[in-house]
């Protein structure tokens, strides 16, 4: 099974502000700069999609609600989907902050045949946040992602065995995950438009003619796909990044964003239970030009105070060659190295444990009061500000 969320962000926004109901949304960087997140079903209707340009989408829908993106919140609700699956089955595949897997195998004694298993989880889902989902059930993962955009949105497709073949046969081959704008574009210059195109030559031939993507094409085209439900994919980074309402060459300003994002990734890293060693500063100038710049400490940690010290002190020693139009931060190369044993007082582990202390105790504030409970001091600002 494979169970996506229905414009996941634009809807939590939706549902947590009433106001918004019924109006065409926007997620995204900026009422003017950056690009959509998610765009509400309202907002699809004149052509607003995700990953098109803020102010493409303006022109198009001239009435956008544009919200900036909460990915703290979207995690939290997105914590509470992957709960309701792993109910139903150990095998869950978490592919988004959105979208899983699902393996069913075994689980007809308990909670019925796959379709009911899949009314029920879709109910769940619906009591429990006030969202709705779409599933997709299917022989295999790939045939699952295509079946659960078959009744988008809030709806139900089951494709049999049986049905494999006559379902892909007038299937767009862009549906196939895998095949992107530049694999597309290769396949229609040999006139290939839809899954049975590709199924009129051999495996040989696609083998030939690109190689593994080929052999793999051709697979999936006969609908084979045996790659398993992976309960568990360890992360390789943490990262938050804003798209600035002006370019700017602000080092003050840049270093706010900087402790945002630090916030953003150090609580992200303290409920994974992961730290770092590797933090990355990321830059892209107004002429899309991107600049990137990391240090690798000597322990791993999970500390806000920490992370933003280390960027800005990165952020320090760049020379902006233009103005900053994006900026992020993130940690990566988690778990390496250990902890080198002192016999002899050490002010900076000491430091780094009172700052530890200091994230534990905002954590418990926040988790128990909301999120904008408490501040930072150079995050700080008065409200009406």
């Amino acid at each position: 099974m494979h169970l996506d969320m229905d414009a996941f962000f634009a809807s939590v926004e939706q549902r947590d502000n009433p106001a918004l109901r019924g109006l065409p949304v926007a997620v995204g960087g900026g009422e003017h700069r950056g690009v959509v997140s998610a765009a509400s079903y309202e907002a699809r209707r004149f052509g607003v999609r995700s990953a098109m340009p803020m102010a493409q989408a303006r022109r198009l829908c001239p009435q956008l609600v544009v919200v900036r993106g909460r990915m703290g919140r979207y995690s939290e609700v997105s914590r509470q989907v992957m709960a309701l699956l792993r109910e139903v089955s150990p095998l869950v595949e978490q592919v988004s902050v959105d979208e899983a897997y699902v393996d069913l195998t075994g689980t007809q004694r308990l909670f019925g045949p796959p379709p009911v298993v899949g009314e029920l989880l879709r109910a769940r889902v619906r009591e429990a946040t006030g969202l709705t989902c779409s599933v997709g059930i299917a022989p295999n993962k790939f045939l699952a992602k295509i079946a659960s955009d078959a009744n988008k949105p809030d709806g139900m497709f089951i494709l049999e065995p049986q049905d494999v073949a006559a379902f892909l046969h007038d299937l767009p081959v862009g549906r196939i995950p895998g095949v992107g704008p530049r694999t597309g574009q290769e396949l229609a210059r040999l006139g290939v438009r839809t899954v049975g195109d590709v199924l009129a030559r051999g495996a040989e031939f696609w083998t030939r003619r690109l190689g593994e993507r080929g052999e793999s094409l051709h697979a999936r085209a006969r609908g084979e796909d045996h790659s398993p439900v992976v309960p568990h994919h360890e992360p390789k980074s943490s990262s938050a990044e804003t798209t600035l309402d002006r370019d700017t060459t602000d080092k003050a300003l840049l270093a706010r964003w900087l402790l945002a994002h630090a916030e953003r990734v150090g609580r992200d890293l303290r409920r994974s239970g992961l730290a770092g060693r590797t933090v990355t500063l990321k830059l892209k100038y107004s002429d899309f030009a991107l600049h990137t710049r990391s240090r690798t400490l000597a322990e791993p940690t999970d500390v806000t105070a920490l992370i933003f010290e280390t960027g800005r002190a990165l952020l320090r020693e760049t020379r902006l060659e233009r103005p900053v139009r994006l900026i992020g931060l993130g940690v990566s190369n988690f778990g390496h190295g250990q902890r080198q044993l002192s016999l002899l007082p050490d002010p900076d582990q000491a430091r780094a444990e009172e700052l530890a202390r200091l994230d534990r105790a905002m954590d418990i504030i926040r988790d128990k009061f909301g999120k904008d409970a408490v501040d930072r001091g150079l995050l700080f600002r008065p409200k009406g500000k």
